[in-house]
This record gives structure tokens, sequence and C-alpha cells, in this order.
């Protein structure tokens, strides 16, 4: 079940939003403990087994942190423990198979690959497992002694898909106290209505295109850059609009979760991009990797290498498939040389050319993100710079005729002028608020009209 189906909109929103409103304030989190269960049991009934299991032990390690908060020897034992049980399920479903399939590759033994069903969500909630023991054991939040909030706090449905990523001493206030308002819930609202426009009527209409080119295998250089260029567009509102939607949800149940996009095509380097793009995630790297591991506090050649750590993790976490580590590994090359010199290059040039050389560096970036056979990604970035494949220029023609207003709409909505609009609408007065207003019903309605005549309703971060 993800945000965008009829099914939440009409069914499982409904009951758990009137749930959650009718019973008294000691049950609410016991409230939404059920009803997140129950949220992840509809598309993982197997795997929600692991949930619990996984709320079991990190609660325990997490109380076991606080009594030897003193002896700091014991504690740092029990924080790794977690962390390798954390890190060993997340290796275990997401990697094996890649694992295996490439020593099988490499020694040729025929080893059998293992079949192993990823668990919705585990990348995400597998961080926040970890976020738990490691701000306990720094004494940056007190252990939950209460499973049930404890439980809240990892399993609260609007983030555990897909995010968000909530570091626990952000959290941990709000899981015991917080207050409801109806600014609050209006504010959320419309929060997860501009979510469902970005998902519904932006990404998913350009993944048709995305799509189609990804199977051409040798795509023409028009073909190339149309195909490239929506599955560029559809993955940012993909995502940021299933961020929106988790966030808006969090401010309906009375949280406030933590931004994930702001604009990132913007940008005027690749550095500025990742401080715009997937934030959470660029946040606990920094915090529980990074930062560790030394930061920049050591010299050149120490940051060097781990800024090339951090990006291949990045990369792998993405997906158990070695073009994601390339993927990683190439911004990896672009941040080093922008820390090195091309940052200082950069500020001497037109900010147009700042924002281009970005933004084809994201574009460029995608295509070894989509593509899991690399070769497949080198054709096609052959094709975009004038080496095309087998592909047809006609096709190429055909798709700008077609998609070329929801691209440039989607250009227009992927920067802050959409929302500076929407904003003094609101702000305007009474003939503002009326035209806001009917906006955002109208999109709402075009939107449902559009998942009711249409059940091509993917999400790209699920898989990951």
């Amino acid at each position: 079940m993800i945000f965008s189906s009829l099914i939440y909109l009409f069914f499982f929103f409904l009951i758990v939003l009137l749930a959650y409103y009718l019973v008294p304030r000691k049950l609410k989190n016991l409230c939404l403990v059920i009803f997140s269960l129950a949220f992840y049991a509809w598309g993982e009934p197997v795997y929600v087994v692991l949930m619990i299991l996984t709320i079991l032990v990190d609660f325990c390690c997490g109380l076991l942190i606080g009594r030897f908060s003193e002896r700091r020897g014991a504690a740092r034992a029990i924080v790794l423990g977690n962390v390798l049980i954390n890190l060993g399920l997340l290796g275990w479903f997401k990697y094996a198979g890649m694992l295996v399939s490439t020593f099988d590759q490499i020694t040729g033994l025929g080893v059998s690959i293992p079949e192993v069903a990823l668990p919705i969500g585990i990348s995400f909630y597998t961080f926040e497992s970890i976020s738990y023991s490691v701000d306990v054991y720094r004494k940056e939040a007190p252990p939950m002694k209460n499973i049930i909030n404890f439980a809240t706090y990892l399993s609260f449905f609007p983030h555990l898909v897909a995010g968000p990523i909530v570091r626990y001493e952000k959290l941990q206030a709000q899981v015991v106290q917080r207050q409801e308002t109806l600014e609050k819930f209006t504010a959320g609202m419309m929060r997860f209505c501009q979510g469902v426009f970005k998902k519904v009527l932006l990404a998913n209409n350009l993944a048709g295109l995305a799509e189609r080119v990804q199977y051409m295998g040798n795509p023409s250089t028009p073909e190339a850059w149309m195909g490239i260029l929506a599955y560029t567009f559809q993955i940012y509102f993909d995502f940021s609009g299933y961020s929106d939607m988790a966030i808006g949800l969090g401010m309906m149940f009375g949280f406030e979760l933590p931004e994930n996009f702001d604009h990132p095509y913007i940008s005027r380097s690749v550095s500025e991009f990742w401080r715009r793009w997937h934030m959470t995630l660029g946040g606990w790297f920094r915090e529980y990797v990074y930062i560790p591991l030394g930061g920049n506090r050591h010299g050149k050649l120490s940051t060097v290498r781990n800024l090339a750590i951090v990006w291949v993790l990045t990369g792998l976490w993405h997906g158990a498939s070695w073009n994601f580590a390339f993927w990683g590994a190439y911004y990896a090359v672009l941040i080093i040389c922008e820390k090195l010199f091309l940052g200082k290059l950069l500020e001497k040039t037109p900010v147009f050319i700042q924002w281009l050389y970005t933004f084809l560096a994201a574009v460029i970036g995608w295509v070894f993100f989509s593509y899991t056979d690399i070769g497949a990604a080198f054709r096609v970035l052959a094709a975009m710079f004038g080496f095309p494949g087998s592909g047809t220029d006609s096709l190429g023609v055909y798709a700008l005729l077609t998609y070329g207003a929801t691209m440039l709409i989607a250009a227009v909505c992927s920067t802050p002028a959409a929302g500076n609009l929407l904003e003094k609408l609101r702000t305007s007065g009474k003939p503002g608020k009326v035209i806001w207003c009917t906006g955002f019903l109208v999109l709402f309605v075009v939107s449902i009209a559009f998942l009711v005549d249409n059940s091509y309703n993917p999400f790209l971060y699920a898989k990951f």
C-alpha cells in the first residue's frame, strides 16, 4: 500500500485518522503502533514479524545502554552488538544475493544464489534503529522506558517505508509529548495534497517515457535526452512527493518530521545538490559515518578517504547492484574535486554555468543510477553526446511533442517559483485564498481521476 493509492486514501487513511482522534491521549501511541504494523503487514505480511523483532531487540539494547551508561566499555559493546545485528539483517536481505552472484561470476563455481525478498523500508528503519542506540550511547537523548513509545518511533507508518530518515534524538520528545492543532492538521492536509500532485500528476506521467526509453537499449540522441530528462524529473517528484505526503501525515498526527528536499535542481555545485537532495540521508551519513571517521579534521588525504567511503556506501545503500556503487563513486570524485580545487574555479564562473554544470552532473548521475547494466548506461551516455544507437530521431521528436508540456511544468515546479506563487495567493487576501483553495481542490480531483483511470502507480524508492 502506498500513500498515492485509492485503497490508502479512501480506506486506511480515514480509519486510522478517525481512530487516532477518538482514543484517549494515553492510547494514541498504541493506536499508531497497531495501524503502523497493519500498514506494513498489508504489503509484507511475513516481514512484519521482522519489524516486531527489530523493535524488541532495539528496545532492550537501549535499556541496557542506559543501565550501563557509566561503564562506557560495556555500553560501547552493546551498541556495537546492536549495530552489527541491524546491519547483519540489512546485509542478508539486501546484499546476500548480489555478493554471492559476484563471487560466482568471479570463481565460476556455480554457487546457488539465495533468493531473498527485500523487506519494504528495511534500508530506512535500519538506519533509524542505529540512530537510536548511538544517540542513547552518546547521551544525546534518554532511552525509551515504554516499549509502545519506542515502537511508535521506529514503526510510525508515514516515514516507515521511504523516510524521511528521522534521528531518534530529533523525534523522541515528540513521541512522548506532542500537540495536535487544527492549524497543524490543515497545514498537513495541504502538504499531503501537494505530495499527491507531485506523485500522480508529474512523476507517474513522466514514468511512461522514462521506462520506454530504458527498454530501447540503444536510443537515438533525442530519445536518450528525453528519456533521461523524464527520469530526472520523475525520480525527484516521485521521492519528494512521497516525502511531502509523509511530512503532511506526520503533521496531522501532531509530529514535525524533518524536510527531505529543498529544490535540488537549482543548485550551483554538486556539493550543494547533495545538501538539498534526500537531506535526511546525507545528514545520517554525516553524523554516523563521516564525522566518526574523522571528517575533515585530519588533513586533505584523510578527508578524501572519508568522502570516498561515505559516497560508495551511499551508493550501495540505494540498491544491491554494482551500478549503485559506481554511482556513489562518481559523486565521490565530483565532490572531492570540488573540495580540492573545482569549487573555487566554479565560484569565478557565471551563475548560469555553475547551474548548468551541476544539472548536467545530476542528469549523468541518473543514467548510472537507473541502469543496473553499466554497459547500457555508457551506451546511453554515448547517445546523449553524439554517438546514437539504433533508435530513430522521429521517436525522440514524438516524445518531445507528447511530453514537452509536462516536462516544462515539471521544470518550473522543481524551482521555488511554484511554491512562491501558491504562498502569495494564500496570503494575498480573500480573492487569492479562493483561487488557492479552488486550485488545490481541482488538482486533488484531477489526481483522483488519474488514479481511478490508470492503475500504473509505481514508487521508485520502495525497492531501496
